[in-house]
């Protein structure tokens, strides 16, 4: 008798998250550091104005108030006061504690994919008592699919251009918030396969994902509901 084809096992759900905007609003810390560092250096920084455009890497925001040769040192001192100023007083965004669980209700897996440093991520989610399955730091925009692919993720959520950029790159559905500096239109004309209001709707959107799109199917194979 001929052997017995293994029946395929099905991939679990991995779904990718963003950090700042989007499951922590990180706006009062930074601006705390911001303004610890501005003060150590005698440099001006605008504060206000920078916590208007998070989401790329740091350098690229300390290249607005420092010469190119003082960007890698600024922004090492910044990540090392870091900690003392930004961790307490950021907050977590509505609905991402239930955004992160409602992923491992379902026996998927809930992974942080940010440009942040990620021993402050980490501290983030550590304070915060948000508890995803891996964090991986230091990815931006298209880079992010690098760790996308590797834990194998078909959907991003995210609240930047860069993040729908890095869900298309990896392959993966773009779920997009207008919780940070990029409005509703904007990730929609960047290519965002969903946009949700904020993550309170994202349990029911991902209930509804999960029932549409078997956990075999890709993201390109699969047209899941709710999309809009």
């Amino acid at each position: 008798m001929a052997p017995t084809a293994p029946v395929p096992r099905p991939r679990p759900l991995t779904v990718g998250f963003d950090l700042d905007m989007t499951l922590i609003d990180s706006r009062p810390g930074i601006h705390a550091a911001y303004r610890a560092l501005s003060a150590e250096t005698g440099v001006h920084i605008d504060a206000d104005l920078a916590v208007t455009r998070l989401g790329p890497p740091l350098e690229q925001e300390l290249a607005h108030w420092f010469p190119d040769h003082r960007i890698q040192e600024m922004g090492d001192r910044y990540r090392e006061i870091y900690p003392a100023h930004a961790i307490a007083r950021t907050l977590a965004m509505p609905g991402a504690h239930e955004a992160v669980a409602a992923v491992q209700a379902l026996g998927g897996r809930a992974i942080v994919v940010t440009a942040k440093h990620e021993p402050n991520a980490r501290l983030h989610l550590d304070h915060l008592g948000i508890e995803p399955d891996a964090v991986v730091g230091w990815l931006w925009a298209e880079a992010k699919a690098e760790a996308l692919r590797e834990h194998g993720a078909r959907v991003y959520v995210g609240d930047h251009t860069g993040d729908v950029r890095g869900a298309r790159t990896a392959g993966a559905l773009s779920v997009a918030v207008p919780t940070g500096p990029c409005a509703e239109g904007e990730l929609r004309e960047a290519g965002a396969d969903v946009v949700l209001p904020d993550l309170t709707a994202f349990p029911e959107w991902l209930a509804a994902y999960s029932d549409a799109a078997p956990a075999d199917l890709s993201p390109a194979d699969s047209s899941p509901a709710g999309a809009s």
